[in-house]
């Protein structure tokens, strides 16, 4: 089953939180891309970012498991904010 079309309303990018087992040094930021990396008091890691469809979950997930890092939760926590349009550039033939 495919995601829905992002451009319909309510649809798109959902953001995910990926919980692991242990504590991930800063320097993993780099490897997760968009995601946040939140050490928390349990001794886990929570992974929060978007994934703009399944496919792109999957690759996170993929991630995850190259890394060796034992995957404990994966949540979707709801759609990820819009993304503005490109600012429009000014057209130069404006006012003649």
């Amino acid at each position: 089953m495919s995601d829905p079309p992002p451009d319909r309303p309510g649809h798109g990018p959902h953001r995910y939180e990926i919980r692991v087992d242990g504590h991930l040094s800063p320097r993993w930021a780099a490897w997760f891309g968009d995601l946040t990396l939140t050490a928390m008091s349990d001794g886990t890691t929570v992974l929060r970012g978007p994934a703009v469809d399944q496919a792109a979950l999957h690759g996170l997930l993929r991630k995850v498991r190259d890394a060796g890092l034992p995957l404990l939760c994966v949540t979707q926590v709801g759609l990820a904010p819009p993304t503005p349009p490109p600012p429009i550039p000014d057209d130069p033939h404006a006012g003649e």
